[in-house]
């Protein structure tokens, strides 16, 4: 009881950890209706202005790789200041960027952010004592920054048309500003067992690797969400060049998508205790294969448009909002003395296949193929998702059967 009652003393305030954790998504999702544009402003071509995504998302999986390890040596607190100082530093000269090969420099170092997504998974593990209240907490957490995507790109594509792309950058700015303000004020340091040293937390790496249960876990999140980032990779293109929709119009229909992804996330803070995380992991996955099995028969049946190419996809964006609480809180729940480390490791792995797949999103389509390939692509990571949750749940019933759990 007194520890639960010094874990409480120590949690920061929701808002802190939503914000913290939307920096991140904000600065991936809010400038995504100004591609087109920024390819003409730029005078190049689609799939090179595409690269401030892919390159951003490679960028974040690398980043999380050392954020875990050094989080849990020198703390939460301080990797996190200096992480949003430096995504503030590189959002200001993003606007100023005179050329294409300098604005994604810009958004490599952007990818700092990805900081706030790491620990905010990490500081939860730190302040609850049981794999399904982290799930839940995690889902009220993602739910709460699930907003900042819906609403980013809408933002964005209003702001792009009236006031050019730059201004994307100048409200995220802002955003990081505030972000930086609330770790500031209001996060107590959570590590109170902090490694030796970080070599010593970079060497107990291999205890996570060799976990099936984390390797489980981990290809769980990466393919359920790999299906989103292959639509956050090509969607934009079937948008704007197949559908002949504008920027804000592209931007409200993909806050259907987000939408779908916040529903997913109240569910699992409200029934991941009472359900389990693993059942809620596998039915948000076969939610996204239905969402994009559902698209595909139609596009087949010779329907596409904008309702048509969205209204399924709502199914994806609900599916994961109930996978990843779930998964993410598996992944750090493993081992909890290095869940910095395994919430780093498995953020990369996740963010590596989402920024693949967000490549092959962009590079598959062209105006001759349509959407088919696209759809296609996010079907195979959908499938895949569901059977590596069919694995983990596997893994954990036989570690249980041996008295291991």
């Amino acid at each position: 009881m007194q520890q639960k009652l010094a874990n409480e003393r120590r949690a920061p305030a929701t808002t802190t950890l939503v914000v913290m954790a939307a920096t991140g998504a904000l600065a991936m999702n809010i400038f995504l209706p100004s591609l087109p544009g920024m390819a003409r402003y730029f005078d190049t071509s689609y799939a090179v202005v595409q690269l401030t995504v892919s390159l951003y998302l490679a960028a974040t999986a690398v980043l999380q790789l050392v954020i875990g390890p050094l989080s849990d040596r020198y703390g939460r607190k301080p990797v996190l200041m200096v992480a949003l100082t430096i995504f503030l530093i590189s959002t200001l000269a993003a606007i100023f960027a005179p050329t294409i090969e300098t604005l994604i420099v810009c958004r490599l170092f952007q990818a700092s952010a990805a900081a706030g997504m790491v620990l905010s998974r990490a500081i939860v593990r730190d302040t609850v004592n049981h794999i399904d209240e982290a799930a839940s907490k995690i889902g009220y957490v993602t739910m709460g920054m699930a907003l900042v995507p819906m609403i980013g790109p809408v933002i964005g594509g209003v702001a792009d048309e009236a006031f050019g792309w730059k201004s994307t950058f100048i409200l995220t700015f802002g955003f990081g500003l505030l972000a930086m303000s609330l770790v500031a004020y209001d996060l107590k340091e959570t590590n109170l067992h902090r490694s030796a040293s970080l070599r010593a937390q970079i060497a107990a790496y291999p205890e996570l690797l060799t976990s099936r249960r984390f390797w489980g876990y981990t290809l769980t999140a990466a393919f359920g969400s790999g299906s989103f980032f292959a639509f956050l990779g090509g969607g934009p293109f079937v948008a704007t060049e197949m559908l002949g929709l504008s920027p804000s119009q592209y931007a409200l229909y993909f806050a259907i998508l987000s939408f779908g992804y916040m529903i997913g996330n109240f569910i699992s803070g409200r029934f991941s205790r009472r359900i389990g995380n693993n059942p809620m992991m596998l039915i948000g996955n076969v939610l996204g294969v239905f969402g994009v099995l559902a698209a595909l028969v139609l596009l087949w049946l010779g329907y596409f448009h904008a309702a048509t190419m969205f209204s399924p996809i709502f199914f994806v964006g609900f599916g994961n909002g109930m996978t990843l609480p779930n998964a993410n809180a598996g992944q750090v729940s493993v081992r909890p003395h290095l869940a910095g480390s395994a919430s780093g490791l498995g953020g990369t792995i996740q963010i590596s296949c989402g920024a693949i797949l967000a490549f092959l999103g962009a590079a598959l389509l062209s105006v001759e193929a349509g959407p088919q390939p696209l759809f296609l692509l996010m079907l195979a990571s959908s499938t895949t998702a569901v059977a590596a949750s069919f694995y983990v749940i596997y893994v954990n019933r036989k570690a249980a059967d041996r008295g291991e759990l």
